[in-house]
C-alpha cells in the first residue's frame, strides 16, 4: 500500500476576508508584525486594510515593500535587516507570488541567519521560522499555500528554488476581492500560471491521488472562468472561481511539486524581468507536447477537465486536443506566444538550458529530458 504525505496551512477563504489578518497574527502569538508588500499593492490600498486589522488587534507593525518583480536575493537580505532592527516577530506577506516569496525567504534569514543561497534546494532549513500569514492579492502563485520560495540570484543570473515544509505559511488568507484591482494583463498572466500549476502537478512523477484532486479542480476551474476573469474587473463569480483555482492548484503542486515548465522559466526569469505567468504560458504547450509521450492517459484526462469532448478519441489524440486548447486559450486572453517577443536573444539559449536541467522541478517532469531537449524546446518558442 502507498502512503501519501499532504501538507497545507490553516487556510481563511471568502470575501472580506482580508479583515481577519490581524486577529489570525494574535492567535499565532504575535506582536511586531513585518508586512512584505510592493508598490503596486501598496498603492490599490490592500496594505492599509492590512495595517488597520492589525492595529484593531492591537499589533505593532512594521512594513516593508522594496520588492520587485521576481524578487532578489538583495530585496531578501535589506528586509531581513528591517525586520532585526524593528524586532519583529512574525511575518506577513501581502501581494502576488513575488510579495509572498520575499516574505517567506525573508523569514528563513531572521532565524536562520548565513544568505539566502545558503537555502538553496531542498530541506536546507535547520531552524524554525517565524510566524507566517500569507495575503495573495492575485490568482496566482499559489505561494501561500506552498513549500516552496524562489528567489534571484543576482550574481548568477538565475532563480534559486527553496523547497521547505517550513515555508508552509501558518495561515493563509484568501479574499477574492483584492483580485478586482487587477489589470487584464496581469489577471491573464497569473491564470495561466494556475493552469501550469495545475496540469504539471497533474503529471508530474510525484502525483499522487489527493494532489490529483485538487489538480483537477483548478484546471476545470479556469477552464471556465479565466476567460470572463480577464474580461471583467468585476465579475465576482470569475474572481472567485479564480481565486480557488489558484487555492487548488497551489494545493497541488506544493505536494507534488512540477516540471520542466517551471525549470525553464526559473532559468529565463532569473536574468530577465518578465512576468513569471508570461513564461508560462509561452513554455506550456510546447513542454506538453514533449512530455504526452511519457503519460498519454493522464494528458487525455487534462483534455476531459478542460470541457473537451473526447469520446472516439485515442489518448494521444486527446493530449494533444488538450494542447491545442492550451494555445487558443493563450491567444483568446492576449498572452505571450514566443519568447522572442519578450526579448530573450537567442545566443542565450544553451546557458539557459544548462541552468534548467539542474532545476530542482525537474526532478519530477513525467519525461526523461537532456539539456540537448530544452535547447530544441526554447528555440521552437524563439
Amino acid at each position: 500500500m502507498n502512503i501519501h504525505k499532504f501538507v497545507m496551512p490553516e487556510v481563511i477563504f471568502g470575501n472580506g476576508s482580508i479583515h481577519q489578518v490581524g486577529e489570525s497574527c494574535l492567535r499565532l502569538g504575535a506582536t511586531n508584525v513585518f508586512i512584505v508588500s510592493d508598490p503596486g499593492v501598496m498603492e490599490a490600498g490592500w496594505v492599509d486594510i492590512v495595517i488597520q486589522s492589525c492595529k484593531q488587534a492591537g499589533l505593532k507593525h512594521t512594513t516593508f515593500y522594496d520588492v520587485t518583480i521576481n524578487p532578489k536575493d538583495k530585496e531578501v537580505e535589506k528586509g531581513c535587516e528591517v525586520y532585526i532592527q524593528n524586532e519583529c516577530d512574525s511575518i506577513i506577506g501581502v501581494g502576488g507570488g513575488s510579495a509572498i516569496d520575499a516574505a517567506k525567504a525573508i523569514a528563513i534569514l531572521v532565524t536562520n541567519g548565513g544568505r539566502i543561497h545558503d537555502y538553496e534546494g531542498i530541506d536546507k532549513i535547520k531552524n524554525p521560522l517565524p510566524p507566517q500569514v500569507m495575503v495573495p492579492t492575485t490568482a496566482g502563485s499559489g505561494s501561500e499555500v506552498s513549500q516552496f520560495s524562489v528567489i534571484v540570484d543576482t550574481v548568477g543570473q538565475k532563480k534559486m528554488t527553496i523547497i521547505s515544509k517550513s515555508l508552509i505559511p501558518d495561515i493563509a488568507i484568501i479574499d477574492p476581492e483584492t483580485l478586482s484591482t487587477k489589470s487584464a494583463r496581469l489577471t491573464a498572466s497569473t491564470g495561466l500560471d494556475v493552469l501550469t500549476h495545475g496540469i504539471e502537478s497533474y503529471v508530474s512523477l510525484a502525483a499522487t491521488p489527493l494532489t490529483d484532486v485538487q489538480a483537477k479542480n483548478a484546471i476545470s476551474l479556469v477552464a471556465e472562468h479565466l476567460r470572463p476573469s480577464v474580461a471583467s474587473q468585476i465579475n465576482r463569480e470569475a474572481k472567485t472561481n479564480m481565486a480557488m483555482a489558484s487555492l487548488q492548484a497551489g494545493l497541488a503542486f506544493s505536494n507534488a511539486i512540477l516540471g520542466a515548465v517551471h525549470a525553464m522559466s526559473h532559468a529565463v526569469g532569473g536574468k530577465y524581468p518578465i512576468l513569471h505567468g508570461d513564461l508560462n504560458s509561452i513554455l506550456l504547450p510546447y513542454v506538453m507536447e514533449f512530455n504526452l509521450l511519457a503519460n498519454p492517459k493522464k494528458f487525455a484526462d487534462i483534455a476531459l477537465f478542460l470541457g473537451i469532448d473526447i469520446r472516439g478519441m485515442s489518448y494521444m489524440e486527446a493530449g494533444k486536443k488538450a494542447i491545442e486548447y492550451v494555445k487558443n486559450l493563450a491567444v483568446d486572453i492576449g498572452a505571450p506566444q514566443r519568447l522572442s517577443d519578450i526579448g530573450l536573444e537567442k545566443e542565450e539559449i544553451q546557458n539557459m538550458s544548462l541552468i534548467a536541467l539542474n532545476d530542482a522541478c525537474m526532478i519530477t517532469n513525467p519525461r526523461d529530458i537532456t539539456v540537448e531537449d530544452i535547447e530544441e524546446i526554447l528555440r521552437k518558442e524563439w
